[in-house]
């Protein structure tokens, strides 16, 4: 049971369906949110679907690719792979130190045939036209066997094509390789998420992330200690066509780095997909956004929170979700939840809007809360959202006092003597995602030894020759050689054209008195004991 159990594991046939359920099996992490790059949107996705959601997460639809099922797949097809190319490497290392295999006894069943006939009184015998004919297929880097030298009927056996069964090898050894490559980066490599404002620096230790995600073996000395400061984030919109105005042309962060704590800074640039590499790292450059500055003062006017605040956009204007928890506020704490538009216009209706990217006329829509954050209970609370379960609204629309607008450089006063709201200026923040891949380079290695291997298998083409030789009664030196190619080979016929005029050429023979395909090679087929007629009905 268990050699049969082994022998089907390392089929081709099972590793090629591996191979495609292992792409199968990805493409869940493509639809839904996957924990370890987007935490905040899995929590979202299950509080939006209530029924599914946790049925999904049971089976690490979040978590596909630390998933045990995903794994399960990624072992067994590295076992397959193994499995079949071993054996295979083997047979065909043997292969290739064998000789040609013995000449058929009837070249005319071949798919290729042809017969060539050197004239009496030439000097060229059975032998030396064997000879001859191995040397023109050597020169044609076919590997060639003489044998039959000391009968009258000598033969050559020639094969060219083992590249072709290499090249398959090789694209299954790369295979491993990239599979071997990805689990050595998912064992010593790590990821991590931050987002930077503008004047904020980063620097590569545990605490500065916002989201990290280790490998299996990550150690806190993987981390090289460097600093990233982002100066400043530029986008470029399109003004200049009606069709697509205000849609984001380019990204561009220019960012000061310092390789360690005692190296110089240097000025790089960031862009989307133009990543920056620094201490072993890549830094991609995969979201941005606003950041208004605020300045909360409580009730007793004191300074209780003041900097920039991350919002979320949500359209293509950065109509931006924006949260302020404010837990050090006297005599009560404070939180706001509102949006922020960079270029905010009115409806009919008097509700404010957002109508381009672009910051022309920004403003701070809020509503203001007072009570219990629910921040001292030590449960992790998502900083993009307030619970306001044990909270009073104090500024609403619904309300008296009515909402928070606000313009830049304007400032309002909390009703009931909670304190004040200002709103400084814009900043903007980029989203970095951090990431340490050490089978980067191996991966891509491996990626292109596979496709040269794939190619190999592709356009290169197994192929046998056989020519047997023979001297007829009457002086003439007969000439048979057939062609064999191990598949398909569509170019099987121009390598038959090219060695029959090879052999033409060598033995200064006229190319339109030897018998071709067909009709006359039969009637010049070699039997040195019998007249040509007998030759011709044997063969």
């Amino acid at each position: 049971m268990f050699r049969w159990a082994w022998r089907q594991l390392t089929s081709m046939r099972t590793a090629l369906f591996l191979l495609l359920l292992l792409a199968v099996a990805a493409v869940p992490g493509s639809l839904f949110p996957q924990r370890p790059s987007a935490p905040s949107e899995v929590t979202q996705y299950l509080k939006d679907n209530p029924v599914s959601g946790p049925i999904m997460d049971w089976f690490k639809l979040f978590d596909v690719y630390s998933s045990p099922w995903f794994a399960a797949i990624y072992l067994l097809l590295f076992i397959s792979l193994i499995g079949c190319v071993l054996p295979r490497a083997k047979i065909h290392a043997k292969a290739m130190r064998s000789a040609p295999p013995r000449t058929p006894k009837r070249l005319s069943r071949l798919a290729e045939y042809g017969t060539v006939t050197i004239p009496a009184g030439s000097g060229i015998d059975a032998e030396t036209a064997v000879r001859d004919a191995a040397g023109i297929l050597k020169s044609r880097r076919y590997r060639v066997d003489i044998r039959d030298l000391d009968t009258d009927r000598p033969s050559v056996g020639a094969e060219i094509g083992f590249m072709k069964e290499v090249g398959n090898l090789l694209f299954h050894t790369a295979l491993i390789g990239v599979l071997a490559a990805v689990a050595f980066s998912g064992l010593f490599g790590y990821s991590g998420q931050r987002v930077l404002v503008e004047g904020e620096t980063f620097v590569n230790t545990l605490a500065s992330y916002d989201t990290f995600t280790p490998g299996a073996n990550f150690t806190g000395n993987h981390l090289t200690p460097y600093s990233v400061q982002l100066d400043r984030l530029v986008v470029k919109y399109d003004r200049s066509t009606q069709a697509h105005y205000g849609q984001p042309l380019d990204f561009t962060a220019t960012m000061t780095t310092k390789d360690g704590p005692g190296a110089e800074a240097k000025t790089q640039t960031l862009k989307v997909n133009d990543p920056v590499g620094i201490g072993g790292t890549n830094v991609y450059l995969v979201g941005n956004g606003y950041a208004p500055v605020v300045t909360v003062k409580d009730g007793e006017g004191k300074v209780a929170f003041q900097g920039p605040v991350i919002t979320i956009p949500t359209d293509g204007a950065y109509t931006s979700l924006m949260v302020i928890k404010v837990p050090d506020a006297k005599p009560k704490q404070l939180g706001f939840v509102g949006f922020f538009l960079p270029t905010a216009l009115i409806d009919k209706k008097g509700v404010a809007f957002g109508s381009d990217p672009d910051p022309f006329n920004p403003q701070l829509n809020l509503n203001a809360f007072t009570g219990d954050l629910g921040l001292d209970s030590g449960v992790p609370r998502n900083v993009y959202t307030l619970d306001t379960s044990k909270m009073t609204e104090i500024n609403s629309r619904k309300l008296e006092a009515g909402g928070i607008v606000l313009a830049p450089e304007q400032s309002y006063k909390l009703p009931g003597n909670n304190g004040s709201i200002s709103f400084d200026g814009i900043k903007r923040f980029a989203a970095l995602d951090i990431r340490h891949d050490p089978g980067q380079v191996y991966v891509l290695v491996f990626a292109l030894l596979a496709l040269a291997g794939l190619m190999g298998s592709l356009f290169l083409n197994r192929r046998r020759v056989w020519v047997r030789t023979g001297n007829h009664p009457d002086g003439r030196t007969m000439v048979e050689f057939g062609l064999l190619a191990r598949g398909e080979d569509h170019r099987l016929a121009g390598e038959y054209a090219a060695i029959n005029k090879a052999l033409h050429t060598k033995w200064l023979v006229p190319m339109d008195t030897a018998g071709q395909n067909g009709e006359q090679g039969q009637s010049t087929t070699i039997d040195s004991d019998q007249s040509v007629a007998a030759a011709s009905k044997d063969h």
